[in-house]
This record gives structure tokens, C-alpha cells and sequence, in this order.
């Protein structure tokens, strides 16, 4: 990989990166309604929608914007993204035409975070040690 490459991999890894930065940032400090919105979709535990989700995205930001096993970091938004989109953004369960499409929007848009993460796991792994500009290798390598 070239060093203009590498640069733009580490531009477009820290602007992924920063989306989920923010998020967790909003899951530290907004605790009540987040534990409210989790309780009122029904999810199942709704205490993890607050500081354990926010660690976990802020790790995978982290890994990924940083470098530290970026493949994991992905891998990380991933698995975020589908209870995420599942449970928080079930739109064919809302009745309000407005809601029903703000909770479209936020669907897709999780579905393609989804998506993204899954592309840069398996841009990592196969670009491997090849990789620039990071702390580590990814862990996997294809």
C-alpha cells in the first residue's frame, strides 16, 4: 500500500470512526433517556443501552480510528449495528406516519454502518501488515 493510500484509508478510518465517538459520548451522558428509550422499544436488558454500549462503541472507534486491531474494532460496529437497527429502529412497528419514517431513515442508516463495517473488516484483513498507519496489525489476516 502506498503512502498516499495509507493516508487516505487513516482519513476515511478517523471519520468512520468519529460518528461513533460522538454516540458513545451521548450514551455516557445522557443516561435516563437512554435507559428510557431502550425500556420503551422493549429491549430486553434495557441498562445496556447506556455506559456498556458506550464502551463498546467507543472501542471500536477507537480500534478503528487508532489502529489497534482495526478488524476487530470493525467487527465491533458491526455487531453494534444490528441490535441497533433491530430493536431501536423497528420502523414496521411504529404507527405515526412521521415517526415511521425518521425510524426508516435511522434503519438504513445503521444497516449501512453495518454494511461499511463489514467492507473495512475485510479491508483490513486481506490488506493485512500492508496496512498503514496503525498501532497494530489487524488481528485476522486473509
Amino acid at each position: 500500500m502506498s503512502d498516499a493510500a495509507g493516508v487516505v484509508v487513516l482519513v476515511g478510518r478517523v471519520v468512520f470512526a468519529a460518528f461513533f465517538v460522538v454516540a458513545a459520548m451521548g450514551h455516557f451522558t445522557r443516561k435516563e433517556q437512554m435507559v428510557g428509550y431502550a425500556r420503551s422499544v422493549g429491549f430486553p436488558v434495557p441498562a445496556l443501552a447506556w455506559w456498556p454500549s458506550g464502551v463498546w462503541l467507543l472501542a471500536g472507534a477507537v480500534s478503528i480510528a487508532l489502529g489497534i486491531w482495526p478488524d476487530i474494532g470493525a467487527l465491533i460496529v458491526g455487531a453494534w449495528s444490528i441490535p441497533t437497527l433491530w430493536w431501536f429502529h423497528a420502523f414496521w412497528k411504529v404507527e405515526d406516519g412521521q415517526q415511521k419514517m425518521t425510524q426508516m431513515q435511522l434503519f438504513w442508516r445503521n444497516v449501512t454502518f453495518l454494511g461499511a463495517a463489514v467492507t473495512l473488516f475485510g479491508l483490513f484483513a486481506a490488506l493485512g501488515d500492508q496496512l498503514r498507519y496503525t498501532l497494530t496489525a489487524p488481528l485476522f489476516q486473509f
